[in-house]
C-alpha cells in the first residue's frame, strides 16, 4: 500500500509556495443595505441584506437614475452604521458635502475619506497600496473597509489624457475596457478573504440591438464578467404626489432596478423604486409589487389579501399596504424569512 495522502502537509507547502493563496471558503459576513428591502431581496434572497463586503459590486445606468443616491448615499450611510470605514474616489467631482450630509453619510475623517481622482491608474495604485499595508496587519487587528468609485465611466486613461494634450482625439484604442476590467479583476481577487469590499456606479447607453433591447453598460464585458454583482438601472418620471395619485408635474424619479448579475439570489429580476425629491426613497419602495409578483399577495376584490403561516388573514387596499398601515408589510417580511428557514430546516432534516 502506498503512503496515505497527508492533507495538512500539502495544505502548509501550498500555502508557503504561491503567495495570496487564500483556502478554504469566504462566504461574506458582512452585507450593507441598500436601503430598500426589495432591491436587498433581489441581490441577495434577504430583505435586509443588500451588497457584501469582499466582492465587487456595481451600479450601471442612465444619468440622473439614482446611482449616486444609494451608492454615494444610502449604502455608505449603512455602512458606517456598521462600523465599516469608507474610502470614496469621486471622478466626477460632483459629490457635495452638504449633499452627502442631507442622506445621512458622516463626512467626518474617522468614518470617510473623501479623493477626487481623474485616472484608472490612479485609483489602481490607491488601492493595491491600501491593500499591501491591510493584509501586513495583524490578524484581527484589521478594520472593515469599503471602497466606493463614483464613477467608473468618468476615469480617464494616460491616452486620453496624452491626446488632449495634443490636441488629437483619435479615442483610447480599446486601452480603457481592459484597464476597467484589468482593475475589477484584480479589486475581486485582493478582498475575496477580507472584509474589504468595492461598490461601483457606471454609465449605459441605448442598445441598438432589436433582438437585446436592454442598456448596455459602457466599458465593454469584460469587467462585468470580473464583477460579483451587477445591477442595471433605468430612470423614469415620477408623477405622482405624498398619496400616490397620478399628476402631471414631475415629483421624482422612478428608478427601474434590474439585477443583471448576483450569486445570492435569481438574476434578471427586476423592480421599480420610487425617490421622490422632496422625501427620497422609502425603503418599502416597490416591496407590494414584489412579493405580489412572488403570490405572497392575491388580489381580493380592489383588496389584497396576505394569509400568514398561523393562519392570520391580511387585507388592505393597495395604498394601504403601499403605505404599511399597521406594520403590514413587516409581517409580511418577517413571515416569509420564517418559510425560508423552515424550508433550509426541512432540508436538513432529509
Amino acid at each position: 500500500m502506498g503512503k496515505p495522502f497527508d492533507v495538512s502537509k500539502f495544505r502548509k507547502e501550498i500555502t508557503k509556495s504561491i503567495d495570496g493563496l487564500s483556502i478554504g471558503f469566504n462566504d461574506p459576513t458582512d452585507w450593507i443595505s441598500t436601503g430598500n428591502y426589495a432591491l436587498n431581496y433581489l441581490i441577495s434572497g434577504d430583505f435586509n441584506r443588500g451588497i457584501p463586503l469582499g466582492k465587487v459590486t456595481v451600479f450601471a445606468g442612465d444619468s440622473g437614475a439614482g446611482k449616486s443616491y444609494i451608492c454615494s448615499g444610502n449604502i455608505i450611510k449603512n455602512a458606517q452604521e456598521q462600523g465599516i470605514f469608507v474610502v470614496l474616489i469621486d471622478s466626477e467631482n460632483a459629490l457635495d458635502e452638504d449633499w452627502l450630509k442631507a442622506l445621512g453619510v458622516d463626512t467626518s475623517e474617522s468614518k470617510l475619506l473623501k479623493l477626487s481622482m481623474a485616472m484608472i491608474d490612479d485609483v489602481a495604485k490607491t488601492i493595491s497600496t491600501f491593500m499591501s499595508d491591510y493584509k501586513a496587519l495583524p490578524d484581527g487587528e484589521r478594520p472593515k473597509v469599503m471602497f466606493v468609485i463614483d464613477s467608473l465611466g468618468m476615469l480617464l486613461t494616460p491616452t486620453d489624457v496624452n491626446q488632449f494634450d495634443a490636441g488629437e482625439m483619435k479615442g483610447d484604442l480599446g486601452r480603457k475596457p481592459k484597464a476597467l476590467t484589468a482593475l475589477v479583476r484584480n479589486c475581486v481577487n485582493m478582498f475575496g478573504s477580507y472584509n474589504v469590499g468595492l461598490v461601483c456606479t457606471n454609465h449605459t447607453y441605448a442598445s441598438q440591438d432589436m433582438f437585446d433591447p436592454d442598456d448596455k453598460i459602457s466599458g465593454g464585458q469584460g469587467f462585468i464578467y470580473a464583477s460579483s454583482i451587477v445591477v442595471a438601472m433605468k430612470k423614469m418620471k415620477l408623477k405622482e404626489d405624498e398619496d400616490g395619485n397620478k399628476i402631471t408635474d414631475v415629483m421624482g424619479i422612478r428608478a427601474g432596478c434590474k439585477v443583471m448579475k448576483t450569486r445570492y439570489a435569481k438574476p434578471f429580476e427586476g423592480v421599480q423604486v420610487k425617490i421622490p425629491y422632496t422625501t427620497g426613497m422609502s425603503p418599502y419602495s416597490g416591496l407590494v409589487d414584489l412579493i405580489e409578483k412572488k403570490g405572497l399577495l392575491k388580489k381580493e376584490g380592489n383588496s389584497l389579501v396576505f394569509t400568514t403561516t398561523e393562519g392570520e388573514i391580511i387585507k388592505k387596499f393597495r395604498k394601504g399596504w403601499e403605505r404599511n398601515d399597521d406594520n403590514c408589510l413587516d409581517t409580511v417580511m418577517k413571515d416569509f424569512a420564517n418559510i425560508k428557514e423552515e424550508t433550509v430546516v426541512d432540508a436538513v432534516d432529509e
